[in-house]
């Protein structure tokens, strides 16, 4: 049996970083797939903490919250760099993955036809901080924090990679983001999910977006 298990509605989402990050460290899972008619019956949301998915299994340990399941991933599997001031540096990138995540959720879930030109305005600003990151680490060449790939890449480039859905320019004046996603995407293991046909059932980025829920 896969050491982990990932329970989640059929779409990319909140576990799409998780995917990346499993499947570029050459780790096996199972997928259980939740129908939004299963969801609906009520008793696997009344089993989940805050009743939300995704819903992760790690042996006898069970999480909610995608945010807490990829920093466990982290930690398990060496992706939370190498000391407490490398891993505290992954935190506040991770948050502010989340921000920007959720200012993406809220134009795409309450304001999409009418919010889309002012928020692809504002995407400049929103993305500055990770390219001023990324020149502060080896002139751009490596991570995002230090020269080792993090929990924190994963879900940084699953953020880029929905931000180019929306706007497919959004990353043309940012030249190390940019050349980021490049050299992420071509990771041999990590190309190979992306490009695989399991991948393309769970559907476009843009569409599949959900928070935990």
């Amino acid at each position: 049996m896969p050491p982990y298990t990932i329970i989640y509605f059929p779409v990319q989402g909140r576990c799409e970083a998780m995917h990346m990050l499993l499947a570029d460290q050459g780790q096996s899972w199972k997928e259980e797939v939740v129908t939004m008619e299963t969801w609906m019956k009520g008793s696997l949301k009344a089993s989940c903490l805050y009743g939300q998915l995704p819903k992760f299994q790690d042996g006898d340990l069970t999480l909610n919250q995608s945010n807490a399941i990829l920093r466990q991933l982290g930690r398990s599997l060496g992706l939370y760099g190498k000391d407490q001031q490398e891993a505290a540096l992954l935190d506040v990138v991770n948050d502010g993955v989340e921000d920007l995540r959720c200012k993406y959720a809220l134009l795409i879930y309450t304001n999409y036809e009418a919010g889309k030109e002012e928020y692809v305005k504002a995407l400049p600003g929103y993305l500055k901080p990770f390219e001023t990151l990324l020149s502060q680490n080896e002139g751009g060449q490596a991570f995002i924090v230090e020269n080792q790939i993090s929990f924190a890449d994963y879900n940084l480039l699953d953020l880029l990679l929905i931000h180019q859905v929306l706007a497919p320019s959004c990353l043309d004046s940012f030249p190390l983001l940019s050349a980021y996603v490049a050299r992420l995407s071509t990771r041999r293991k990590l190309k190979a999910f992306l490009s695989s046909p399991e991948h393309g059932k769970l559907g476009g980025c843009l569409t599949s977006f959900l928070p935990d829920q």
